[in-house]
């Protein structure tokens, strides 16, 4: 089906536009941003990874779908502004990040004005092994500072770069490695005083 060009505005009437050429149609959708169908893939193949960066930021994995979800929504209506395709998963991660932030400070926030204590244990039935291993080490990473847990989490369960871990964070490469190592040792010191 033949695709008819819009009349630019130097046309005067009467006149025919010429059709545009395949790289002035390509300079347009790259000005259009990422599309629908790019942006519903990107988020499909990577909604596990979204959901367990969400599930180590925020320790609850019952709102980590809703932050995931959400971070769809709000990428899917700011698409424009992806100029870049394979910045797609890159500006979902950080959505994830950033909204996981805020539910950190709305759930801060909620935990300072509740009366009742939270209980410190799980219940015997959730008590097998490996949970119990998971249960220390994400005790130990509430226990480190919010950017060394970040740095963590990105870097080594979603896998990604340094240079990528620095560009979603908005901060240097040396400031990832120092977050990272100061992390990863405090992590550890945590872990060996939990035994």
């Amino acid at each position: 089906m033949p695709v008819i060009a819009p009349l630019r505005p130097s046309a005067r009437a009467g006149k025919v536009p010429s059709p545009r050429s395949d790289s002035e149609t390509a300079a347009t959708t790259a000005a259009a941003g990422t599309t629908v169908d790019h942006l519903t893939e990107t988020y499909r193949a990577h909604y596990r990874s979204l959901l367990g960066l969400a599930a180590l930021l925020l320790d609850d994995t019952a709102s980590c779908e809703d932050v995931v979800q959400e971070a769809f929504i709000r990428v899917h209506s700011a698409r424009s502004r992806v100029r870049e395709p394979e910045k797609t998963l890159a500006y979902l991660r950080q959505t994830v990040v950033n909204l996981s932030r805020s539910a950190l400070r709305r759930r801060i926030l909620s935990l300072k004005l509740l009366s009742k204590p939270m209980p410190d244990m799980a219940s015997a039935e959730e008590g097998a092994y490996d949970q119990l291993e998971r249960d220390d080490l994400i005790k130990a990473m509430k226990g480190i500072q919010r950017r060394q847990r970040e740095v963590l989490v990105l870097r080594y369960f979603a896998d990604m770069t340094e240079a990528q871990v620095a560009e979603t964070l908005g901060i240097s490469l040396g400031s990832v490695k120092a977050y990272g190592s100061r992390g990863i040792a405090a992590l550890r010191v945590a872990m060996e005083a939990g035994r």
